[in-house]
């Protein structure tokens, strides 16, 4: 699929389809994960796959919708703050590296025909629980992950000229 396209297709899928995720789907999906790049390509991040079956009581600890805990599979992209390159000013990119994993994964899962939906607001204790979060790893982003059973709806975006300032 060309790029354009890709970025275009990808929105936030709201209900899934009990339909499993191909191992090999997931593996393309986690591969494109671990190439991202990160600050001094340090990779401070963990990904954490949930297989959801049986485990809706659980999801709904973490994030309180019923169509989260609907979905597969659940991602959880995890921060290692010790491993993260920390500018001079102080400044860590955990969250920076974080970010840029999670854009990876939801855009590869577009590409294998996947539906996702980036999740920041949720119950980091219930996370921690719920996906074995290890220590020194911190729960940063969640998604979940499988077919979508409902389609995009329209979607506002502010203009190019608004959010972009040239200077020559």
């Amino acid at each position: 699929m060309d790029f354009q396209e890709l970025i275009r297709r990808r929105y936030s899928v709201r209900e899934y389809l009990p339909t499993p995720v191909s191992e090999e789907a997931l593996a393309r999906i986690l591969e494109a994960g671990r190439l991202a790049p990160t600050a001094a390509n340090r990779q401070p991040f963990r990904i954490v796959v949930l297989h959801a079956a049986g485990r809706q009581g659980a999801l709904g600890r973490v994030y309180a919708r019923a169509w989260f805990a609907r979905a597969p599979v659940v991602l959880c992209v995890c921060g290692v703050p010790g491993e993260a390159w920390v500018r001079q000013d102080g400044r860590s990119h955990l969250d920076i590296d974080a970010a840029i994993v999670m854009d990876h994964l939801i855009l590869a899962a577009t590409d294998e025909g996947l539906g996702t939906c980036w999740i920041a607001n949720f119950d980091v204790d219930a996370a921690r629980e719920v996906f074995e979060v290890r220590g020194g790893e911190v729960p940063l982003l969640l998604t979940p992950l499988g077919h979508a059973a409902d389609s995009p709806g329209p979607r506002q975006r502010r203009t190019l000229d608004s959010l972009v300032r040239r200077i020559r």
